[in-house]
């Protein structure tokens, strides 16, 4: 009788992966939202689905793009205060 071996594959999420190098990335305002939006979906899959991976880069992703969001705030109140 043959053994049988079974694998579990894990696999990065792409949502991740995209979400980590937008906040990293920055493109303007338009990466921030993106990865701040791509790393939420992220997470809601990883926690749904256990051969996904990727938790700490959807979460980098995340407070990357809320940084470069903070950093657009300020930006656009800086602009509005000099006129």
């Amino acid at each position: 009788m043959a053994v049988q071996y079974y694998v579990n594959v894990q696999r990065t999420s792409g949502f991740a992966i995209a979400s980590m190098v937008l906040g990293i990335v920055w493109i303007y305002w338009v990466g921030s939202i993106l990865a701040i939006i791509f790393g939420h979906i992220a997470l809601s899959q990883i926690r749904r689905n256990p051969n996904l991976r990727g938790r700490g880069m959807a979460i980098a992703g995340v407070v990357l793009g809320y940084i470069g969001m903070a950093f657009f705030a300020l930006g656009v109140l800086a602009l509005a205060a000099s006129w």
